[in-house]
């Protein structure tokens, strides 16, 4: 009997259907595109044109392009990679919490071998300027010998489409990534396509790029990313197909693509725009008063080169020698005949006025304060502010801005840390060895699969099953490496700590009184560790009652010698009359107890 034969989901119509949308999704963001590439324009210092859209001055002659903006951009990035994040992944039940640990753990080896500080540098460039970076986060079959692994990277945003209109892309039907690939090498790795490239009939908005990049003999892929229904919950299927030849379907092969059903990219937006998931940066804030502080520039050098080389009316008549006068190196110049007062006249110069000067450096002013790009925020404080508190107030003032933008980056850098997290639920299938550094520094070697992190059999309760339960972590997000100042902060605090007693283990409860109104980082980790300090205290102090108890009833020699090793000096054997045993260190509670033991115990000599 013949099987049936199955019919595939993506044929050419539908592919056909798929183009169609994808077409309509980059009409609608045309104009992102277009201030994409300009904003891209500007950072490039190559603002021609740009400006020659706004200006009236014409092409000719020298053209001023400033580096404020690039100066803006160029802070802002450097102080939110002085904050690289890194993940703490915490769990939500007890029984979660060495799972967490190992998260914590190897995530960041994950991370690191996509060499992610790359990725985040790249993407925060891209926000800066463009006003959105994205991350995508996918698995890849390819990696580890065809064992497969986990891929984070930057993407392009022209090669990005989404549905128009909406602010989160997981609420988008479909979405596309393209890119141009050669047709030869696509031929090559799926041989179904040989013969059948015709041109791609699709090609997405690029970059202006110093280099002529040809796009003969390129075939664009596309890959379509969409979700459907299925089983009573929302699933996440993909296609990836050239023109109408298909290279991949997760439909056709029956199972959906990730188990988590999300789109795999991440939008990392600096200043929000309603109804788009992609924001506006810096170039599209300052642009303005950069193209006004060029414009500006530009006319008080042409205004200082005319001042620097006068020009002079000279009559038709006038027997003068043009060439020896307009050479400076000669002294003399022939004229032929009398030179009357009128024969040669030098052309009137009148410098810029001082205010043209003073507006030029408001629109400075105007561009530094609208970044928040200001002095202060760079390390210069006005005249008069030499205290170090006063300039830290100040800077940490003005870096409130940065603050807020890292923020954003560390919201985007959480969710690319939970698709990491889901990747591993769903794929790490064998266990993997890594290779991480412990508490102490310490090279450990750490082997990790997904199995206790898989959905989890609950039991039966009275012949009812229990269901399924899925361990879920929260990420906590927190700078990898502390700046400068805030190094020197930390570590005065400390020193400020130990020269107050705050880690004496008799002063324990004082201590932590005082801290629980303070607020630093590590304030808990230091908590904890003061309150082990202490019950390790008291412990010692009990056990040293109970040995000193012990030795004066069954051993006084032994007693003498160890109340030499708490007082700090020997004393005799304790006869019947000897007053009690106190130790010279006050105690806690738990000291005083034992001491009244002590006090209640039969001594050496006397009676029951």
């Amino acid at each position: 009997m013949d099987e049936p034969v199955m019919t595939k989901v993506m044929d050419e119509n539908k592919l056909r259907e798929l183009t169609r949308i994808l077409q309509g999704y980059k009409a609608g963001k045309a104009r992102l595109e277009r201030r994409v590439v300009s904003a891209e324009n500007w950072w490039r210092l190559r603002n021609e044109t740009e400006e020659k859209k706004h200006s009236e001055l014409g092409d000719g002659g020298f053209r001023s392009k400033s580096g404020w903006l690039h100066n803006v951009i160029v802070s802002k990035h450097a102080d939110a990679m002085d904050a690289y994040p890194e993940p703490n992944i915490l769990p939500r039940e007890p029984g979660d919490e060495e799972e967490a640990r190992k998260l914590s753990a190897i995530v960041p080896v994950v991370l690191e071998q996509n060499r992610f500080e790359e990725v985040y540098s790249a993407a925060l460039w891209s926000k800066l300027k463009t006003g959105t970076g994205v991350y995508k986060v996918v698995w890849d079959t390819s990696k580890l010998g065809g064992l497969g692994e986990i891929s984070v990277m930057e993407v392009d945003l022209l090669n990005l489409f989404w549905e128009p209109g909406v602010e989160d892309i997981q609420e988008s039907k479909y979405f596309f990534h393209t890119r141009l690939f050669d047709s030869e090498l696509l031929e090559q790795q799926y041989p179904q396509l040989r013969g059948r490239l015709r041109g791609s009939t699709f090609r997405a908005t690029r970059f202006l790029c110093d280099d002529a990049a040809p796009t003969e003999g390129k075939s664009t892929v596309i890959d379509c990313y969409y979700k459907k229904w299925e089983g009573g919950r929302r699933v996440l299927h993909y296609v990836r197909y050239v023109d109408e030849c298909v290279l991949y379907s997760s439909e056709d092969e029956g199972r959906p693509l990730y188990e988590h059903g999300l789109y795999p990219f991440v939008f990392d937006a600096l200043f929000p725009v309603e109804g788009s998931p992609c924001g506006y940066g810096f170039v599209d804030l300052c642009e303005n008063p950069q193209t006004a502080i060029d414009l500006m520039d530009t006319a008080f050098i042409r205004n200082t080169m005319v001042g620097a080389m006068p020009r002079y009316f000279r009559r038709q008549d006038a027997s003068i020698n043009e060439t020896e006068l307009l050479d400076l190196n000669r002294p003399l110049v022939t004229v032929d005949g009398n030179l009357g007062d009128d024969a040669l006249k030098i052309i009137d110069f009148r410098p810029l006025s001082g205010n043209y000067i003073d507006y030029q450096r408001e629109r400075i002013r105007e561009l530094r304060e609208t970044s928040g790009n200001t002095e202060t925020s760079t390390g210069t404080v006005s005249q008069g502010v030499t205290a170090a508190s006063a300039i830290a107030a100040l800077q940490e003032a003005s870096a409130k801005g940065s603050r807020d933008s890292t923020r954003t980056s560390y919201r985007a850098y959480a969710e690319v840390v939970g698709l990491v997290i889901e990747l591993i639920r769903q794929f790490y299938d064998l266990p993997r060895q890594f290779r991480i550094t412990g508490e102490l520094g310490q090279r450990d070697y750490l082997s990790f699969s997904n199995e206790r992190i898989r959905p989890q059999p609950q039991g039966t309760l009275a012949g009812v099953e229990m269901g399924m339960r899925l361990p879920v972590f929260d990420i906590e997000v927190r700078p990898q490496k502390a700046g400068t100042y805030t190094k020197m902060s930390q570590n005065e605090l400390a020193l400020q700590f130990y020269n107050l007693g705050f880690f004496d283990p008799q002063r324990s409860e004082q201590a932590l009184l005082c801290l629980d109104m303070m607020e630093f980082d590590g304030r808990d980790r230091l908590r904890q560790k003061l309150r082990r300090t202490a019950d390790t205290y008291g412990k010692m102090i009990l056990f040293q009652q109970l040995a000193l108890t012990l030795a004066m009833k069954h051993e006084p020699e032994l007693a003498a010698a160890l109340t030499g090793g708490v007082t700090g000096r020997s004393l005799p054997p304790r006869t019947a009359a000897a007053p009690p045993l106190r130790t010279s260190v006050p105690g806690t509670a738990r000291t005083e107890t034992a001491r009244a033991r002590t006090r209640e115990a039969p001594q050496p000599g006397g009676g029951a």
